[in-house]
């Protein structure tokens, strides 16, 4: 399945419930912050492995269904300002690749204007 199509779906899922009134862009980028800290929470106060969490299917399983709602959102934002994801990931990547030149960042967690 494409983006396109599941971004119609996700309008569909909300367009059927009469939720648009309730998805200004406001609400939604407030809801990617929520669902995001919903996603941070499961790992508060702990920092499991990856082979740990992958062998763990209900940690995976709550990872993943904020993962999906932090997702959801951001398509529905998309969706509402006719922004295209892959569009503006690849813009978005064409920009880091010049603030994080291979040869500066490689290895480094410094922020670009420390390079």
């Amino acid at each position: 399945m494409i983006i396109e199509e599941i971004m119609e779906k996700i309008d569909s899922f909300t367009k059927e419930r009469d939720w648009m009134q309730f998805h200004d862009v406001r609400n939604l980028a407030s809801s990617i912050s929520i669902e995001a800290a919903e996603l941070l929470e499961i790992f508060q106060w702990n920092n499991p492995k990856v082979e740990d969490i992958k062998q763990d299917s209900s940690l995976l399983d709550s990872i993943s269904e904020e993962i999906a709602d932090v997702m959801i959102y951001c398509f529905r934002l998309c969706s509402t300002l006719d922004l295209n994801p892959i569009e503006i990931i690849e813009q978005k990547l064409k920009i880091n690749a010049e603030k994080y030149p291979v040869e500066k960042s490689r290895g480094s967690a410094k922020k670009y204007s420390e390079l």
